[in-house]
């Protein structure tokens, strides 16, 4: 089975893209394309899809780039293959032909490009991550590497929606707390849950840090043909779960 490739006209011409779980080497609960390397999935069939991965991004495998992401805000710099792991969420470049590869499950990934300036960006972006400020760290490392605000475009890609993110008081209280604008994104769910609207709060920070920035409008928790979920392998108790990549390379 051939990848399956979602790409943004906004990141156009860099190469990039959002792989979803279609073309993979992995079986069981990680059907397909699953790139984590910490899963408990067989580490030749990782390999191999991290390979097909980085044949599709015309860089070697050991050119595909990604960190040991910890929902922190830190960023890291990256003008070559890594030595080791770093751990860190986000990652900037602005060396030609290195993939920034970025690993979720549920989690935004969000995929940076001021292609003018030939400067680009990845980021793992879960709630702790946003509200942490990673999204703006991002921008901020990507503008001491010659980047521009205005130039600077964002796409955040397959993540899940707020229909399918249910979350209690205490997160409510968390977000409301650091801004208390923080409530429009949230709805009201059954008894004291609540809803949370991750990729629009994605949005409003990208939006608030100067660069454009849109979503991909793909949820990971409502389509497990195309997508891993964290959260949907919770609901159906399976011992592990899949992790989707997304990637650009200048």
């Amino acid at each position: 089975m051939t990848l399956e490739i979602l790409t943004a006209d906004d990141l156009a011409p860099v190469r990039h893209g959002f792989f979803t779980r279609k073309g993979g080497a992995s079986s069981g609960v990680f059907e397909g394309l699953n790139c984590g390397r910490g899963s408990s999935d067989q580490t030749e069939a990782v390999l191999t899809n991290r390979a097909r991965v980085a044949d599709a991004m015309q860089v070697a495998p050991d050119h595909l780039i990604s960190v040991n992401q910890c929902h922190s805000a830190d960023v890291v710099v990256v003008d070559a293959p890594l030595s080791g792991s770093p751990k860190a969420d986000g990652m900037v470049s602005a060396t030609q032909g290195v993939a920034l590869g970025i690993l979720t499950a549920d989690c935004q990934p969000v995929l940076f490009a001021d292609a003018e300036a030939g400067v680009i960006g990845a980021a793992h972006a879960g709630w702790g991550g946003a509200i942490g400020g990673v999204l703006e760290n991002t921008v901020d490392a990507m503008v001491g590497l010659g980047a521009t605000r205005e130039s600077i475009v964002a796409v955040i890609g397959p993540c899940i929606s707020q229909a399918a993110y249910e979350v209690g008081p205490e997160f409510f209280d968390r977000f409301y707390d650091d801004d208390t604008e923080n409530a429009r994104f949230f709805a009201n769910g059954q008894g004291d849950r609540m809803l949370f609207d991750l990729p629009a709060y994605g949005l409003h920070r990208l939006r608030s840090a100067g660069v454009q920035a849109e979503w991909t409008r793909h949820c990971t928790y409502a389509d497990p043909a195309r997508f891993y979920s964290y959260r949907r392998s919770v609901h159906k108790k399976e011992a592990d779960y899949g992790r989707l990549i997304a990637t650009i390379k200048l």
